[in-house]
């Protein structure tokens, strides 16, 4: 689909392309969402640029991402996206500024740019330049980042309390540990994919940084790069503090789950003492022996009860004198 983005007084309009028709002169952005060959073709004739193609926006090189031909910038950042359905995955978005104009490839819909572009389109003076959306749209999509790693830590510390609240008194709670592992390693997946996408719009704010150490203008748009690169460095750095967030919390987790294994075995090594002198006992009167006058007594089989179970009594009694129990 190819939606265009025309400057009309001050204000900026969206509209379908007819495929029959030109694209306008007064087109400042073109914006591609997973597009077919012929619009492909239509914006490469327009803006004299050629499109990359998904495998050329999947390239991890920085010089894959970042290079200028033809006179066009091309930037490649990724973008989260699917938070909002807890399907979080990420979409790759190019950014080709050629001129004043902008021209966007995405094969997904982040809801970010939806939001951007529902905003813009609302402002009676709103950008008219490629440029500036670009910049208003790079502010959109730290800001969003933002927002869900604010969310992100809330839920960790949310699960953190939970992990660590797991005895009231001398009742241990009961607590699904598949279920946290399994959030809190949704929220790590997250927290990656963050860290991924910071990665990539700091890069590529840096790569802009360096088209506007001159000129008229510059030095404002140059400081709004600066700032914007500030906050995905700052976001980045509070990223890696959750991540290992989530790293204590797994480990913690894990050994909480080692240790109750191994309070288990310990009830079951402590039955199998307590049981074996009562067992010992009774195995000996029943081995068959002509000479044990005591089986001919009245009290014998009494006596042999009571000696079983002062033997298992016992025991007990240390352990629980010795708080093993």
């Amino acid at each position: 689909m190819l939606t265009v983005y025309k400057a009309q007084a001050g204000q900026l309009t969206a509209e379908p392309h007819d495929p029959k028709k030109p694209l306008p002169a007064t087109a400042v952005w073109l914006d591609l969402i997973s597009p077919t060959q012929e619009e492909d073709h239509a914006v490469e004739q327009y803006v004299g640029v050629s499109v990359p193609t998904p495998e050329d926006m999947a390239e991890i090189e920085a010089s894959s991402r970042l290079y200028v031909e033809d006179d066009a910038r091309y930037m490649t950042a990724t973008v989260i996206a699917g938070v909002e359905s807890d399907k979080a995955g990420l979409v790759n978005v190019s950014f080709i500024l050629t001129g004043d104009r902008l021209v966007t490839v995405r094969h997904g819909e982040p809801r970010v740019i939806d939001l951007y572009i529902q905003r813009i389109c609302k402002q009676t003076k709103g950008p008219t330049k490629g440029d500036t959306i670009l910049f208003g749209m790079l502010e959109a999509v730290i800001d969003r980042t933002a927002d869900i790693i604010e969310k992100v830590g809330a839920e960790i510390d949310e699960t953190s309390l939970r992990v660590f609240d797991l005895h009231q008194g001398r009742v241990r709670a009961k607590k699904d540990y598949m279920a946290l592992l399994r959030k809190i390693g949704r929220k790590g997946d997250l927290l990656s994919m963050a860290r991924e996408s910071l990665v990539s719009l700091s890069r590529m704010v840096g790569f802009l940084s360096v088209a506007y150490d001159k000129g008229r203008g510059a030095s404002a748009k140059r400081a709004q790069l600066i700032v914007m690169r500030r906050d995905a460095d700052s976001l980045r750095d509070h990223v890696s503090y959750l991540s290992d967030k989530v790293m204590f919390l797994l480990d913690a987790i894990v050994g909480m789950v080692t240790i109750e294994q191994n309070d288990v075995m310990k009830i079951f090594s402590i039955v199998s003492v307590i049981l074996m002198p009562p067992t010992l006992i009774a195995s000996t009167y029943g081995m068959n022996f002509r000479n044990m006058p005591e089986l001919e007594q009245w009290w014998g089989y009494p006596a042999a009860l009571v000696v079983m179970l002062a033997s298992a009594v016992l025991p007990f009694m240390y352990f629980r004198l010795k708080r093993w129990l």
